[in-house]
C-alpha cells in the first residue's frame, strides 16, 4: 500500500506511533501550508516519504490509498475527490457528516471498483471479537448500557466563546459524533438494527455537548451515553438473564472484560495490549490486497446504517450541520 495521510492532528500522530508495524510501502503526508513545519517534523520523526500541501499534486502521485483524518465536515469533500482520482479511501470516524454524503461516496466507489473503510477500530480488536462470541453465555439479553463520558478541555474554551471543531455545528462536531459514535458502533455491530431509537441531548450554541440515545430492540433495551461537558467512572454493561459482561473502559480501548454470572462466579478475559489502531489498518490492508469485497461491503453497510441512525437522532434534537444543507 502507498498511503496518503491527510492531516497532522492527534489521531494522525497516534497512528504514526504504530505505523512501522504495518509494512506500508510508501507514505505521504498532506497538510495545510500553515501546518507544513509540523508535517515535516512528523516526516523526519517517522521516516515518511514526502509532505504535500497541494492535494491535487498528492492525488497525481503514485499513492493508491488515502487516509482522511481531517475534521468531520471535510471527510466527504476530500474522500470524494480521492475516489474520483482512482484511490481507495480510509476515513476516520464518523465516516461522513450525514448519510447522504456516504451514499454518494459509495456510489462513486462502486462505479470505479474502489474500496471505502471507516476507521472505527473497535470492530477489529481481539477483545471485541471475543466479546461478540461470549454474548451467548449471557442467555437472553435484557439491558445494554454503554457510556463514554470524557470532560473536554475544549469545553472550557467553548464556554468562553472559542469554538473549536469538536463543538462546532458548522464542522459536524458534538458529543454524538465525537464520543457516542463509538458506543453506537459497538451496539449495532453486536445486535443489528433497532426497531426504535431516540436521541436526547444537552444542547448549547446549537451543538450537543452531551446526550444519550435510547434503543428498542424489541426483546431488550439499550442506552448509549456520550458526554464532553462532564465525566464519570466508565462502566459498560451487557445484561442477560444468566449473567452480565462488564467493561470498565471505553469500548474502543478494551483489552479486558469480565463475565459475571448469576451464580456468583465470574471469568476475566484479557488480551495482548497492542496499539488499538493496528488491527483495523491490518484488516483494511488485507481486504484491499485480497480484494475481499464481501467483507468490505459488510462493514460499509454497517457504517451506513449507523450514519442514518445518528443523523435521525440529531434531527430529533434539531442539530443541523452545514453539510446537511
Amino acid at each position: 500500500m502507498k498511503l496518503g495521510i491527510l492531516g497532522t492532528g492527534m489521531i494522525v500522530k497516534d497512528v504514526l506511533t504504530m505505523y512501522h508495524e504495518l509494512g506500508v510501502e510508501k507514505t505521504y503526508l498532506f497538510s495545510t501550508k500553515k501546518s507544513k513545519s509540523q508535517a515535516l517534523e512528523l516526516m523526519e520523526k517517522y521516516h515518511l516519504d514526502k509532505v504535500y500541501t497541494d492535494y491535487d499534486e498528492l492525488l497525481q502521485s503514485d499513492v493508491d490509498t488515502i487516509y482522511c483524518a481531517l475534521p468531520n465536515h471535510l471527510h466527504y469533500e476530500f474522500s470524494k475527490k480521492a475516489l474520483e482520482n482512482g484511490k481507495n479511501v480510509i476515513i476516520e470516524k464518523p465516516i461522513t457528516a450525514n448519510s447522504k454524503e456516504l451514499e454518494d461516496l459509495i456510489e462513486t466507489a462502486n462505479k470505479k471498483n474502489l474500496m471505502i473503510f471507516e476507521a472505527m477500530n473497535l470492530h477489529y480488536t481481539p477483545a471485541f471479537l471475543s466479546l461478540k462470541e461470549d454474548l451467548k453465555k449471557l442467555g437472553d439479553i435484557k439491558i445494554v448500557s454503554f457510556n463514554y463520558s470524557q470532560y473536554s478541555s475544549r469545553y472550557n474554551a467553548f464556554k468562553e466563546g472559542t469554538i473549536l471543531p469538536a463543538f462546532d455545528f458548522h464542522k459536524a462536531g458534538g458529543a454524538l459524533m465525537d464520543l457516542n459514535v463509538y458506543n453506537i458502533h459497538a451496539l449495532i455491530d453486536l445486535f443489528g438494527k433497532p426497531v426504535y431509537h431516540k436521541y436526547m441531548a444537552n444542547i448549547e450554541k446549537n451543538i450537543d455537548t452531551s446526550g444519550m440515545m435510547i434503543f428498542d430492540f424489541e426483546h431488550f433495551k439499550a442506552l448509549c451515553i456520550g458526554a464532553k461537558d462532564c465525566k464519570a467512572p466508565l462502566m459498560n454493561t451487557i445484561q442477560g438473564n444468566l449473567g452480565a459482561i462488564v467493561v470498565k473502559c471505553p469500548l474502543s480501548q478494551m483489552t479486558e472484560y469480565e463475565i459475571c454470572y448469576n451464580d456468583g462466579t465470574s471469568e476475566v478475559k484479557s488480551f495482548e495490549k497492542k496499539h488499538r489502531l493496528i488491527y483495523e489498518f491490518k484488516e483494511f490492508m488485507r481486504m484491499m490486497e485480497e480484494k475481499d469485497v464481501k467483507k468490505q461491503k459488510e462493514m460499509l453497510d454497517l457504517s451506513l446504517l449507523i450514519s442514518k441512525l445518528m443523523e435521525e437522532g440529531r434531527m430529533q434534537e434539531g442539530i443541523v450541520f452545514d453539510n446537511d444543507k
